[in-house]
This record gives C-alpha cells, structure tokens and sequence, in this order.
C-alpha cells in the first residue's frame, strides 16, 4: 500500500523509543508507532500487508514523518495478535505519552487496552530482557576475545567431499522437526503445560534454529523423523557451522556499524551499555505489570530515570548489572505468583475488540 493510502486509515501514531521512555539524546532519532487499517480488499480478498515500514518519502498527509526511516505503522489484526501475545514492544504503544493522531477508534483501541495485559508478561519481558543479555554477552566476547578468522566446514568435521545444509535447508528440516514435536503434546490433556510452554511461552522454534543439536538427542530426532544416522550428524555438523557462520557475520557488521561514542563507551566499560540498561527496563516494566496491571513507558514516572542513565553513562559494571538483573528475574517469579492478572488474555473478547474497530473505522 502507498503511504498515503495508510495514512488515510491510519488510528493512531504515537512516540515511542528513547523519547517515549524519558531517554533521549540530543542526536536520538524519533520513533514513530502506529495502527492503521486496511482496505475492505484485504479482509475479503487475496491481498495482505501486515504492516507499513518503509515508503515514507512518498507523498503523504503527516509531515512529521515524512523521511523518517524509524516509523512503522501495523496493521489492525498483525497488532491484536502481537498484543494478544504480550509483545513487550508493542504492548507499551498502548501506554505513551504522546499520540500526535489519534482518531476515535484509535481511541477505542487504546480504552481496552488492559484486555491485552496477562501473566504472558512474565516470559515476554524477561525473554526480551535476556536477549539484551546475549547481545551483552556477545559483544563483551567480541571485545574481550575477537574471532581471529572465518569459520570453515571443516572446522566441524566437515569433510571437503561433505558439502554443509544451507540455512534454508536446515531451518526447512528444523521446522519440520518442531511440528512433529508439538503434534506430539497437542491433544494430550495431560500435557497442556508443556503444550503451552512450547507454542506460547517459549519460543521453542526459535530455540531449535539457534541452538546445535545435542548429541543425546540426536537418536531420537532420528527416529522422529524417519532420517538416516548420516543425514541427521550431517544436520548436527551444519547447525555448528552456520552458527558459527552467522556469529562472524555478526562481528563484522559489529564492528563495522558501531556508533563511535557507543563503541568508545562499550570499550571502556567492557560491555554495551545501551542493552544493559534496556534489559533492566525490561524486567522492571515486567514487575509492574504483574503487581499494578498497568504499563509505565515513560522512566521519569516510573522513578528511575536517573538510574537508567547510570547503567547507560556506566557507572555500573557489567557484574552489577547482571546481579540486578538476576535479583529482578528472581523478584518477579515470586511476584507472579500473586499477581492478579489472568493467565492469558481473553481472546473471545480481543476478536470482538477487533471486530468493533473495523465497522467503526468502516470502508
């Protein structure tokens, strides 16, 4: 869709990042959030789009966006279901300080917005919370110990006549292999826990394509998938390869892109500062959910902006903040349990949500 045609539909755009959180910096870039929702073609016919991040030098209605690399616009139901699912990022669109659009339906949306809110929370936060930590931990090996040299096949015993799975080819096998996991459980009543942890809780899938394939489990993948003994070490070797692989890539781009004043600050303080103070955000925006059932984007409210901007400016070591996360992590497994919240979101109610606002938006 054309901007212009999105932005006719659009029901709200709000200020998020740095600026909805109280963080920024002077040369911090704006990002916009918003929803939007599309023509009747795209409910009832062959067309798609699930969002609009990209286009905004074209002709359009808001001048604030225009040329702003760092806006995206959701469609109606990719939103519900991201919200639906505790999205950490998208739940907080809900919550900002400033919406310069906001129609009435979009209005409507944000009045319901505590539908969305459940004990999900728990794993959504501290999942994101702890993928700051990888990259924390990720960037502090590159600083600590850099690779020396690209990875080759044969570094994982590939031999020269064994060529390795691209990635397509393993992530094709490994959702396969998901599928056959979670067909395992589904219908098993007494397995509902497991079921949930699997489809909802935890990103089993994305643990699968990250992770190589232990060996002890190597026997029954084998037998599950009806694979021979060669193809399935043949799959465990490329997994070691293409991690590998990707983790070069990944240093390079690294050092590559770094922002100089960030690198400078990573370098001396021996971790990146940015995705220290993020994860701690994270978990503590996690806690107040589950005690207060509402979401605190904005840090100057929460109370500890100027502590965030220690963790950022690095007066905290990297051994303080990964004790402040670990005491977070364990605060909120007990607040949990006594947390009010639903377990998961009423989804009969959030389709009617959903269904309200596109009559009232209309065609």
């Amino acid at each position: 869709m054309k901007r212009i045609e999105v932005e006719q539909r659009t029901i709200f755009i709000g200020l998020a990042g740095s600026h909805g959180y109280g963080l920024s910096r002077p040369e911090s870039d704006y990002d916009y959030r918003g929803v939007f929702i599309a023509p009747k073609k795209y409910y009832l016919g062959f067309d798609r789009i699930e969002q609009k991040d990209a286009g905004w030098d074209e002709p359009g209605i808001f001048p604030f966006i225009d040329g702003n690399k760092d806006t995206v616009i959701y469609e109606l139901r990719k939103i519900i279901q991201l919200l639906s699912g505790a999205n950490p990022n998208v739940l907080e669109l809900l919550w900002l300080n400033q919406y310069p659009i906001l129609t009435p339906v979009g209005q409507h949306l944000i009045d319901h917005r505590k539908l969305f809110l459940s004990k999900k929370v728990k794993h959504t936060y501290s999942g994101y919370a702890f993928a700051q930590i990888k990259k924390m931990e990720s960037h502090r090996k590159w600083l600590l110990n850099p690779p020396q040299k690209k990875p080759l096949p044969g570094d994982f015993g590939l031999q020269d006549d064994e060529a390795p799975l691209s990635k397509d080819e393993l992530n094709a096998f490994l959702e396969y292999l998901y599928l056959l996991i979670r067909g395992r459980i589904e219908f098993l009543e007494e397995s509902e826990k497991l079921h949930e942890l699997l489809t909802a809780d935890i990103d089993f899938k994305g643990v699968l394509k990250q992770y190589t394939l232990p060996d002890e489990t190597l026997k029954y993948t084998q037998s599950l998938t009806n694979s021979r003994k060669d193809f399935i070490r043949l799959l465990q070797k490329s997994q070691g390869y293409q991690t590998a692989l990707r983790e070069w890539k990944a240093y390079l781009s690294w050092q590559e892109n770094r922002n100089p004043a960030r690198a400078e600050m990573e370098r001396k303080s021996g971790f990146d500062l940015k995705h220290g103070m993020h994860c701690i955000r994270l978990l503590r925006s996690g806690l107040e959910i589950l005690r207060n059932g509402e979401i605190i984007v904005d840090r100057r409210k929460a109370g500890d902006i100027s502590d965030l901007k220690a963790i950022r400016d690095g007066d905290y070591s990297y051994s303080d903040v990964m004790k402040m996360a670990e005491d977070l992590v364990a605060e909120m497994d007990l607040v949990y349990q006594e947390s009010t919240l639903p377990h998961s979101p009423d989804l009969a109610q959030i389709n009617d949500l959903c269904m309200e606002l596109v009559e009232m938006q209309g065609w």
